[in-house]
């Protein structure tokens, strides 16, 4: 599950890919990079494609423009390639959901599962999943498709498919039924706001580097990751915060990794005196 999308853990040749964009910034990359991008879809066989195509501080696409000319791309090459294709753009201008991090995310994904995830991942997954299932035709409309999730969810069939592949791939699956069996961190340490008032922004890449800081992430290809490690966010992007209000809460096994985390978390967090308009969800759908 990708939640950050930050360049901190990506594959080399996806850096290369980020930086090209960083560097140039045209048309003609934006192209290098949806082929890019269609080429693993086309490889892999499949008959129908659903993109998530994130756009905001934390995407690979800053700008809704961008997202939006990547998506077009990308249709249009699964398009001529025989393939359904459809593209939701959708928004990363904060973190979605309120885990990040290794063994919190994937607790944060069975949680959902059973229903009980927070209301902006499960969106996306039900309109990512909705789609999927009207490009895979087995439905017939929007509304089909998600009352077929909402089943799948309320019925426990969703959870246990998770723990199949779970199970398929040598993993154990009891985790599924009781995350507490995941990796845990030996810390988890509150961060409080410093003032009244309302979360103006959360900067996504800060999130992710204070991930990283604390463990989560690979710095170099040699770093070994520390799946216990990670974040719990208490305030998003629009809630009002008092002083000494918990914004979030940091899993760490490194005192000096916590301490440089604890400051990346703070300066992640824009404060001030007036609620900001809330953004949608979901910024459009290509098909």
């Amino acid at each position: 599950i990708a939640i950050m999308g930050q360049t901190a853990d990506l594959a080399p040749a996806d850096k290369k890919l980020y930086a090209l964009r960083d560097v140039t910034a045209t048309v003609d990359n934006m192209s290098l990079i949806a082929s890019s991008i269609m080429s693993k879809k086309l490889a892999a066989g499949a008959d129908a494609i659903v993109l998530d195509v994130k756009t905001g501080s934390g995407a690979f696409m800053k700008s809704r423009e961008d997202a939006f000319a990547l998506a077009e791309e990308m249709v249009k090459i699964g398009k001529n390639a025989g393939r359904k294709t459809i593209a939701v753009i959708s928004d990363m201008d904060q973190p979605l959901g309120r885990a990040v991090g290794n063994a919190l995310e994937v607790k944060e994904a069975i949680a959902t599962l059973r229903g009980e995830g927070p209301e902006d991942f499960k969106e996306l997954c039900m309109v990512l999943g909705s789609r999927m299932l009207l490009a895979g035709s087995k439905a017939e409309s929007v509304e089909e498709a998600r009352n077929m999730l909402t089943n799948v969810i309320r019925d426990g069939s969703a959870l246990r498919k998770l723990e199949q592949f779970v199970e398929a791939q040598g993993g154990d699956p009891a985790a599924v039924t009781d995350p507490d069996l995941l990796p845990k961190a030996s810390m988890v340490v509150p961060v409080c706001a410093d003032r009244d008032g309302f979360v103006e922004k959360i900067a996504c890449e800060d999130i992710g580097i204070c991930s990283l800081l604390l463990g989560g992430g690979r710095e170099t290809k040699e770093s070994e990751i520390d799946l216990s490690v990670g974040i719990l966010l208490e305030k998003k992007k629009g809630d009002a915060v008092k002083k000494g209000e918990v914004l979030g809460y940091l899993h760490a096994n490194d005192e000096k990794r916590l301490e440089a985390a604890k400051e990346k978390f703070r300066s992640a967090y824009f404060i001030t005196g007036h609620q900001p308009e809330a953004e949608p969800l979901i910024k459009g759908i290509l098909q």
